[in-house]
């Protein structure tokens, strides 16, 4: 059995392969509600009949004004939990483990009045200009995570990741590139990790299940200000004594920069690498890892130890099963006898 397909356990969670469905956003909630729709059904659905070891639920935000756009999921609200949780409920009849990724997305939220930020910088200049979030505004915040972390436990999710990544609220927090605070929010990285730590500390008090955050390791700045690789470290040992099961490693975001390093199969896994060397917990990496053959090596290799698939997954639902083929791994089994029949001889 090859390393992608084989199962893994995680604290209590056990999941049947490596394949990670990365969260995506669909933006396709058009009632502007956050409730899910037949197309999540259909969405997810698909990929858990693919046979996904975990789906993770795109970026679900915990306040309205907390939401990419106004066509994001939510769980802001008591009304968003019901069908959220027959969501949920069906991508385990099917056969998947489901995670929910909460997110805010700070400066970044296009549609809010006033997006909130840690510093009153904007993303870039066709960006509205952040208000500096007041601390009544975070422990406003921390407690619509912890409410909505509940609200994902009632659904019955198997895990809770905390969006740390990609230049929304938390991620503005952590980079001295956006924020520029001179109170316990800012300054030393220890100041600066400060909200994540409480989010995360919030969160692991109110819920059981597997708890993960994603980061993103570089905000591709040339100035030298950014954080480093080292600090990165320091921070994922601060996640893992805070009680975090999995750091899920990305890149990006932050600032309006593209990407410094060239683009090829698995060219953000160095920095899932890095930060596997320092913690004890599983590391999962992201990244155009579309190859079978180079997530496979990934694993062997130990380089990370969850492969998240994203765009790929968009492009081929039964990217599984192809995988499975390319790797010669006769142990994997479609949904059922019917979708078995589909397979190449």
């Amino acid at each position: 059995m090859s390393l992608l397909f084989s199962p893994i356990t995680i604290g209590q969670l056990s999941l049947k392969n490596r394949v990670v469905m990365a969260p995506m956003c669909m933006y396709e909630v058009k009632k502007e509600d956050g409730i899910v729709t037949p197309f999540h059904f259909a969405h997810y659905g698909a990929r858990a009949i693919a046979n996904v070891g975990l789906i993770m639920i795109e970026a679900t935000a915990v306040q309205p004004e907390g939401r990419i756009t106004k066509h994001d999921l939510g769980l802001w609200d008591d009304k968003q939990t019901e069908k959220f949780t027959h969501l949920v409920d069906s991508l385990h009849y099917l056969g998947s483990k489901v995670g929910v990724q909460l997110a805010h997305a700070g400066r970044k939220a296009e549609d809010a009045l006033q997006p909130l930020a840690p510093s009153a910088i904007a993303f870039n200049s066709n960006s509205k200009i952040p208000k500096a979030i007041t601390q009544d505004e975070i422990k406003q915040i921390r407690s619509d995570f912890i409410a909505s972390a509940r609200r994902a436990q009632q659904a019955g999710v198997d895990v809770i990741e905390i969006h740390a990544a990609h230049g929304y609220l938390i991620s503005e927090f952590l980079s001295p590139l956006s924020n520029h605070r001179s109170d316990d929010y800012g300054g030393s990285l220890a100041n600066r990790y400060r909200l994540l730590h409480e989010i995360v500390t919030d969160i692991r008090a109110h819920f059981s299940g597997s708890l993960w955050v994603r980061l993103s390791l570089s905000d591709y700045d040339k100035s030298g200000q950014q954080n480093t690789i080292a600090d990165w470290q320091q921070i994922g040992q601060w996640l893992e004594r805070d009680g975090i099961d999995v750091i899920d490693v990305s890149t990006g975001g932050v600032m309006d920069y593209a990407p410094d390093l060239p683009l090829h199969g698995g060219y953000q896994t160095p920095f899932a690498t890095a930060m596997k060397q320092v913690v004890g917990i599983p590391v999962a990496t992201v990244g155009l890892l579309d190859s079978p053959d180079l997530a496979e090596y990934i694993l062997q290799t130990k380089q990370a130890d969850l492969i998240m698939e994203g765009r790929v997954l968009l492009r081929n639902t039964n990217w599984l099963a192809d995988a499975a083929q390319k790797l010669h791994d006769h142990n994997f089994k479609p949904f059922n006898d019917s979708y078995q029949r589909g397979q190449l001889k």
